[in-house]
């Protein structure tokens, strides 16, 4: 897990510099997407790693599909659905449609959809902070060659 944080933390010092212009692809989303920072609405509230209330991960197919899956206290959590890939002017985002209620979706409404912001192409946000949750940031993990 200690190595999961600084290969996340590496790839933020490098990627948060950076202003990919390119329209994003369904290739870019694809892959799993790991918590790696909750903040809340207090100062000083950011977490990382172990420290955090809940792992938490994304895994995003090809097919169209998605699972997400949570583990608070030992207890895990999945639910799935389907996404759709959003090139907006604001930025570009993914939705996730989920099957059916869970409490592990996290949004403004009581719907069952989450969106996501694609920051660069290794991470991504919630915007569940837009009406007091947390707020949560994703670094996709990238395959071992």
């Amino acid at each position: 897990m200690k190595e999961l944080t600084i290969i996340f933390g590496l790839l933020l010092i490098f990627t948060s510099c950076s202003n990919d212009s390119e329209e994003t692809s369904k290739n870019d989303f694809i892959g799993k997407w790991v918590l790696g920072k909750m903040t809340g609405s207090t100062p000083n509230s950011e977490t990382t790693g172990a420290e955090m209330e809940w792992q938490e991960f994304y895994l995003i197919n090809n097919n169209g599909t998605f699972t997400k899956s949570r583990d608070r206290n030992g207890i895990i959590i999945e639910a799935k659905g389907s996404y759709t890939i959003l090139n907006l002017p604001e930025g570009d985002t993914i939705q996730f449609k989920y099957s059916s209620e869970s409490e592990i979706i996290g949004n403004c409404s009581s719907d069952f959809n989450e969106v996501l912001f694609l920051q660069s192409k290794y991470f991504m946000a919630s915007t569940w902070m837009q009406c007091d949750g947390p707020g949560l940031e994703y670094g996709k993990i990238l395959p071992v060659d």
